[in-house]
């Protein structure tokens, strides 16, 4: 009836306008079935608070049975993976400042000695702290993996010893973060989300809202060449950009207590690359979103593996082969380990290199594919 309070002909005409704007607008509605695949992937496989198989350093000093039954019961561990053999306590150091190893381990050269004689007998261990998470759940096994080694060892004269609890004690040193406070790991990591956010949603609802209100035309009529446009557009950003990172090293410094052990001017350099990294990204989300709401959207699906997948929230070795690959593709990954060498370990350019240049690649990569997308005439 015309005048009923609900007539079905007007829902079915309706109903079939909104799918016909769900099937114009694929975009959005990729988005949400990607976006919970998604999820379901990455907390269902990639999420785990308990690593395992984390790079471990190795240096025995004794060479005795003894140290060499502790090896083997270390290298049988699914917490630790031996990979590097350091000739010095230099090297060593160097390692660990880079993030190449978790865990050092020291037998030193009176192991067998102390353990026959019934001396107190101690194995060093250092444990890269930063994020203390990914640290405890080792830290945890290594005295019972010493145990279980070293009972197999007491026997013949060994076996007077036998009834002591534990004949070699683990001694741990917590590098970086000692009292294993998580604001230590959070807040540097904290300013890699804020940025990758605030940046590439700036720059790329700043773009789209030009096609959106007409004002794109004035800008293609204009003789501008397309890096004088992104320029134009991103420069300005990076100063908000700069804002946010001054109000958050504050915060860190007289808030939350972050020591800050390395030199500001590195950081400052590596804060402008990714920076502008982020403000590349947005630019290249303009030029693939036909409105506002799109490059949000393209913005948020971004963030999710960036917030997942760098190390932010969850231990980075943590995660699976597939996870990991991914995730030292996101710029995210690589500015949290490089706020955290800095203010943390006060790692200089050679120990950040690793972690610098994929930065920098990206911003050129970044920088090429947004010059092709970008359209110097409307369609």
């Amino acid at each position: 009836m015309k005048n009923s309070f609900l007539s079905f002909n007007r829902l079915m005409a309706i109903l079939a306008k909104e799918f016909i704007q769900m099937r114009r607008d694929r975009a959005t509605f990729a988005m949400m079935v990607a976006l919970p695949v998604m999820q379901l992937l990455m907390f269902g496989f990639a999420i785990n608070t308990d690593p395992r198989h984390l790079p471990t350093a190795l240096m025995d000093r004794d060479h005795s049975a003894i140290s060499r039954s502790v090896v083997r019961a270390l290298e049988n561990s699914t917490y630790l993976d031996i990979v590097y053999h350091p000739k010095s306590d230099q090297e060593a150091e160097q390692l660990m400042a880079a993030g190449k190893i978790n865990f050092l381990v020291e037998i030193p050269s009176n192991l067998a000695a102390n353990v026959g004689a019934g001396h107190p007998a101690q194995i060093l261990v250092l444990a890269e702290a930063s994020d203390p998470s990914a640290a405890s759940g080792a830290l945890a096994s290594i005295q019972n993996l010493i145990d279980g080694a070293i009972r197999r060892e007491m026997q013949g004269a060994l076996s007077i010893h036998a009834a002591r609890a534990s004949p070699i004690k683990v001694v741990v040193h917590r590098r970086y973060n000692p009292a294993g406070t998580t604001a230590y790991n959070i807040v540097p990591g904290l300013l890699g989300i804020i940025l990758a956010m605030t940046m590439s949603l700036m720059t790329a609802v700043a773009l789209t809202r030009e096609t959106e209100r007409g004002t794109m035309e004035n800008l293609l009529a204009m003789p501008t060449r397309p890096i004088e446009v992104m320029l134009g557009k991103i420069l300005p950003y990076l100063l908000i950009g700069y804002i946010q990172t001054l109000v958050v090293l504050v915060a860190a410094a007289f808030v939350f207590h972050v020591p800050m052990n390395g030199s500001y001017l590195l950081l400052f350099a590596v804060t402008t690359i990714y920076i502008i990294v982020n403000l590349i990204i947005g630019f290249v989300f303009s030029t693939l979103a036909s409105s506002q709401l799109q490059a949000m959207q393209m913005t948020f699906f971004m963030l999710l593996p960036q917030i997942l997948l760098s190390g932010f929230m969850f231990p980075f070795r943590g995660m699976p082969g597939w996870a990991q690959f991914i995730g030292e593709g996101l710029p995210a990954t690589h500015f949290m380990r490089l706020m955290r060498g800095i203010m943390l370990k006060g790692a200089d350019t050679s120990d950040l290199m690793p972690d610098i240049w994929p930065l920098g690649l990206m911003m050129v990569v970044l920088r090429v594919l947004a010059m092709m997308r970008y359209r110097q005439t409307l369609d």
